[in-house]
């Protein structure tokens, strides 16, 4: 490999800014940044498909808290890639991108991949540019890797295109001596004190506050409990900080989410959009309740309904400084305390049923019992992955993690085992267990074969209902009929076991504690294990009740879109 290439400053640049591994599919227009990459010393994860390269990337970034990078060739390496951007797009997930392209002289003239690949990306990215000179390629990362990172704006994935020969060509030495500097830390940005002051005694004059985490909230891991005890706010998280605060902190009363929504005079979100998963922020939902907004991004202060107040900047400074202004003025909150009551009744009570929950007709368990035995088995520390439909919405309900990851906003399934993987590299020492179903898990199970071939040790178990079931049941109900909705009860564990895993399959009550026990046995040893469990298409979820798969009108759930449609018609 030429040490002065373009390739070789791209991998110099990289290790420099803190990259240890790069998840990555081969190609020809790619080749010379792969050979760089390996030279450097940085590890390259190759997949089976480029959408998983960057879910890997992904999953990586959320547990490191930097920027990490996914390598894919041209033409349908891009596209194959582009599920997987729009996913950390709507995620707000720090993903580099980086992608070759045919040689400059042959642009425009029908080369083999020949795209627009900056055209395809630039609706799903920060930045989608392509490089046309080897000496800007420092000051093109580092811009991409700011601006990915959310520096100046909302954080995201980012992508840059570099042709083969510009990847190729020669430079001074003297540039590659001076991309050596590490890479430095993001700026921090400050509220104004006196709105600090104005939004403290909002917080002071509410009774029934309640505070809403979002992706901001992932770098105030310490402050957040200190500003919620400083508040007496209830606390819910959302799918993208479950598990950021303990399960035990008094503030938490996430089994009452509704009462806590319904009943809160004051919500305030941190680094949260208020999306489809909040209704949008819509008065038919809250009615005239007040809103405090937190982040360090405007796009989370100014979409779909302004807060009363709101403050920018670092959300981990902003917490601290409320917290002192609020620490000498604690005001009981019964109702917080009523919460909390309710919701550990209701937890506790969820614990119990889930370890009972009784298998159907055909000793076809149900999901909640399956997962009521993976909790026993968690680790305080493990990182929980859930995919799906039926099953992430038990999932989400049943399993508690310190770190929990899910196919986000977009709704993005089919990222359980490249997600995985990419937890798995970035913390070694944790416990990493996938929860999927088996729709969804079709998607990447390719990526088994990765997972072997890096002898990456994680856990993936498989809820195979045979069906799409969410789906089959909207179709029963609305339409009298299923179509196009039910899978194979496939051998999900027999496919693992080819691609060398250790797998079980599971069918029945009395094989689950010891398949699991066994399986969990092998994970601690260091094998990637996969389990196949056979569940009941005939569970219903709390997401197929509340009529997520209808997709109405207004709102995302169906209590939601009546609200939103009497609200309509009350004010016209």
């Amino acid at each position: 490999m030429t040490q002065n290439s373009g390739a070789a400053l791209i991998a110099t640049t990289l290790k420099a800014r803190g990259t240890e591994r790069v998840f990555a599919l081969c190609g020809g227009h790619i080749m010379p940044i792969w050979m760089a990459l390996d030279d450097a010393g940085i590890e390259i994860v190759d997949v089976r498909d480029e959408r998983s390269a960057v879910y890997m990337a992904h999953a990586h970034a959320a547990l490191t808290g930097r920027f990490s990078v996914a390598l894919v060739t041209a033409g349908p390496g891009v596209t194959n890639a582009i599920t997987g951007v729009a996913n950390a797009h709507v995620s707000r997930s720090p993903v580099l991108v980086l992608a070759g392209s045919p040689p400059r002289p042959q642009e425009g003239r029908g080369a083999l991949q020949d795209l627009d690949h900056c055209a395809l990306m630039r609706p799903i990215t920060r930045i989608a540019k392509k490089i046309s000179t080897a000496s800007s390629l420092p000051r093109e990362l580092d811009f991409a890797i700011s601006a990915a990172l959310g520096i100046g704006g909302e954080p995201g994935p980012c992508f840059l295109d570099i042709p083969v020969d510009v990847q190729r060509d020669i430079l001074p030495r003297v540039i590659f001596e001076l991309e050596q500097v590490e890479g430095r830390a993001k700026p921090r940005a400050r509220a104004f004190e006196e709105d600090l002051d104005v939004a403290a005694e909002l917080i002071q004059n509410s009774n029934r506050p309640v505070v809403i985490s979002g992706r901001g909230a992932n770098d105030a891991a310490d402050a957040l409990p200190h500003f919620l005890e400083a508040s007496g706010a209830a606390y819910l998280d959302t799918g993208e900080t479950k598990g950021i605060l303990p399960e035990s902190h008094p503030a938490q009363v996430g089994a009452m989410r509704g009462a806590a929504l319904s009943g809160a005079d004051l919500i305030i979100t941190i680094g949260r959009k208020l999306d489809f998963q909040l209704a949008y922020g819509s008065p038919a939902v809250f009615g005239s309740t007040k809103f405090l907004r937190i982040s360090d991004v405007a796009q989370e202060l100014n979409d779909n309904r302004l807060g009363d107040m709101a403050l920018l900047g670092t959300v981990e400074d902003t917490l601290e400084k409320l917290s002192k202004r609020l620490a000498d003025k604690r005001i009981p909150r019964e109702w917080v305390e009523d919460l909390r009551k309710n919701h550990q009744k209701r937890s506790t009570a969820l614990i119990q049923a889930m370890e009972t929950a009784p298998s159907d007709a055909f000793g076809r368990l149900h999901p909640n019992r399956l997962l009521g035995e993976i909790r026993k088995r968690l680790k305080q520390n493990a990182i929980v992955i859930a995919d799906g439909g039926d099953i992430l919405s038990f999932a989400r309900v049943g399993l508690s993690s310190s770190t929990y990851l899910d196919p986000g906003p977009l709704g993005c399934i089919g990222m359980a085992t490249p997600f995985a993987i990419g937890a798995a590299k970035a913390a070694p020492e944790r416990q990493v267990v996938a929860v999927t179903g088996d729709g969804a898990f079709g998607f990447t199970a390719i990526e088994m074969d990765t997972a072997k071939r890096h002898n990456v040790p994680m856990m993936i178990v498989v809820s195979n209902n045979g069906s799409w079931a969410i789906e089959v049941r909207d179709q029963m109900d609305r339409f009298g009929k299923a179509v196009g909705t039910h899978l194979q009860f496939a051998d999900y564990a027999g496919m693992a076991s080819s691609f060398g895993l250790k797998a079980w399959r599971i069918e029945g009550e009395d094989a689950l504690a010891p398949g699991l026990d066994a399986a969990f046995a092998a994970y601690a040893e260091g094998h990637t294990v996969l389990v196949d469990v056979i569940t009941s298409p005939e569970a219903v979820s709390s997401d197929s009740k509340t009529g997520l798969a209808i997709v109405p009108d207004f709102q995302a759930l169906s209590a939601w879109d009546d609200a939103e449609r009497n609200w309509l018609e009350e004010k016209h």
